[in-house]
């Protein structure tokens, strides 16, 4: 059966300061000794949670991202985290998917935190990305959509209800870069396939598979100590509620603004439960996943048949 390696780097950045941190996380990925496949930075790493994007952002031929390709390819591993991209006059609160071959996928943070103004500042994004690592279908989002459980809903069959729409990046090694788009209405019928399709997602559910859209659901974040509970039973909800493995990946420490995070950065297991669960420390660990507890949850409850068809609005 099919097993994930998932390596999390609970980090403490420098307040906008982008070479101390790319520098400061090269290192910790370099110093990751496991085999893993998968490497998951928090949100906004190369800078912290910043409301200057006139002054921070970066297009997406920019250094961050050239830093992201080199230590994917360096270490031939996957590697994930949202920075600040400008795209055509807008800015965006992007999570980058860099694979190994500098091929990407990336995402646009949905539910922008206007708490603390970020709606001012940011664009929304209105479609999700599912990737396919090894037969695992993973999707990510970004810190505050974790409030919003409709968007993370996992949907039975995908491709047959009426769920948000998603574009998907498949292959760990193949996968072309996935544009931006407005969602299509699930009752239009398939674009008809061009030469820069995306390939069919690899591995199909066997016959004893639920056909669900995504097997791990990922969130990074710079989450405060403040709301610490609702990080952590949010985590815990989406997990059981969607029958899937979460991941939460936070930072830790004061940012600009004299906001304290706690990290407590989470795995939790598709019954709810906790299988890591970090310290307010920096720290870098590493799980493997398997597909047969998962798939073994799934057929034993099988509520993902129960599940209410629905659309969201872009």
């Amino acid at each position: 059966m099919s097993t994930l390696t998932i390596t999390l780097i609970q980090t403490e950045p420098k307040w906008e300061d982008k070479a101390a941190n790319l520098r400061s996380l090269e290192e910790k990925i370099l110093s990751i000794r496991e085999n893993t496949e998968l490497v998951v930075l928090p949100e906004m790493f190369s800078t912290g949670f910043s409301m200057r994007p006139e002054v921070l952002a970066e297009s997406m031929d920019g250094p961050s991202l050239a830093w992201m390709r080199s230590v994917a390819a360096r270490k031939r591993i996957i590697l994930t985290g949202s920075l600040i991209i400008e795209e055509k006059g807008h800015y965006f609160n992007r999570l980058i998917w860099m694979l190994p071959n500098g091929e990407y996928g990336f995402y646009d943070k949905r539910h922008r935190f206007a708490y603390a103004g970020e709606n001012e500042h940011y664009t929304a994004g209105h479609k999700r990305l599912v990737a396919s690592v090894k037969g695992w279908k993973i999707m990510p989002l970004v810190c505050y959509d974790l409030r919003f459980p409709v968007w993370s809903r996992q949907t039975p069959a995908a491709g047959e209800s009426e769920a948000p729409a998603a574009h998907s990046l498949a292959g760990a090694h193949t996968a072309p870069s996935a544009p931006a788009g407005q969602p299509r209405p699930a009752s239009a019928p398939p674009p008809a396939p061009g030469p820069n399709a995306p390939a069919p997602p690899e591995n199909p559910a066997a016959p004893n598979e639920p056909p669900l859209e995504y097997d791990v659901l990922l969130y990074v974040a710079n989450w405060p100590e403040r709301r610490s509970l609702a990080w952590k039973t949010l985590l815990q909800a989406r997990a059981i509620e969607n029958q899937s493995y979460v991941i939460g990946v936070n930072r830790i420490g004061n940012d600009g603004n004299n906001i304290y995070h706690s990290g407590d950065s989470m795995i939790v297991g598709p019954l709810g439960e906790i299988l890591y669960h970090g310290m307010a420390r920096e720290e870098i660990f590493t799980l493997t996943l398997r597909k047969e507890t998962l798939t073994d949850v799934r057929q034993r409850f099988p509520f993902w048949r129960d599940a209410d068809l629905f659309s969201i609005q872009p």
